[in-house]
């Protein structure tokens, strides 16, 4: 009888373990999920900023037109993308247009005391930063999820919970890892 109560309270504990390991990789797995739909909610933002930044420089900037393409072909690559990477190179080239469009507007005494144009390049600021801290949570998270997958004894579970392992959300262009440079 005690032998019993042993093995039955053994396979409850390794139960309840396998459970609790099952439902940690889950949530870390929806967590993933939802970090990366957080990430696409603040590009979308961004993107619906753009048509009208776009037409506000075009207004004071006629002869830009190439500039305006740029940001309008980028624009569309970016909200069509789709998984990470795709997402991340489109987002490297949507930043990258941008920041020719915001070079042409230093051009443009008028256009920068625009108070249509102020505005508009505030909001672009603070999407700018959502995006990033959406892009820290969202590498957080598949830190998280990563060692969860890789590490022992929850990697036993990862293939029955059908877990794996994500990429990071990282910068294409090499050259968007640098500060600016600043000239007074």
């Amino acid at each position: 009888m005690k032998s019993t109560l042993i093995i039955v309270a053994v396979i409850v504990l390794l139960a309840i373990w396998f459970i609790t390991s099952y439902n940690k990789l889950v949530r870390l797995n929806i967590s993933a999920d939802e970090a990366f739909a957080q990430i696409e909610v603040q590009l979308k933002r961004r993107a619906d900023l753009i048509p009208n930044l776009v037409e506000t420089v075009k207004g004071y900037a006629t002869h830009e037109k190439s500039t305006l393409d740029a940001v309008v072909s980028a624009r569309a690559k970016a909200t069509s993308a789709t998984g990470v990477a795709d997402v991340a190179a489109a987002d490297g080239q949507l930043t990258t247009a941008l920041r020719g469009l915001l070079a042409v507007a230093e051009s443009y005494p008028d256009l920068k005391a625009s108070a249509n144009f102020l505005s508009l390049q505030e909001e672009l600021s603070t999407t700018e930063n959502k995006v990033s801290f959406a892009r820290q949570f969202y590498n957080d998270t598949i830190r998280s999820l990563n060692q969860a997958v890789k590490t022992f004894p929850s990697s036993i579970f990862a293939g029955v919970a059908k877990v794996s392992a994500r990429a990071f959300y990282e910068v294409e262009d090499p050259t968007d890892r640098n500060a600016p440079h600043v000239k007074f």
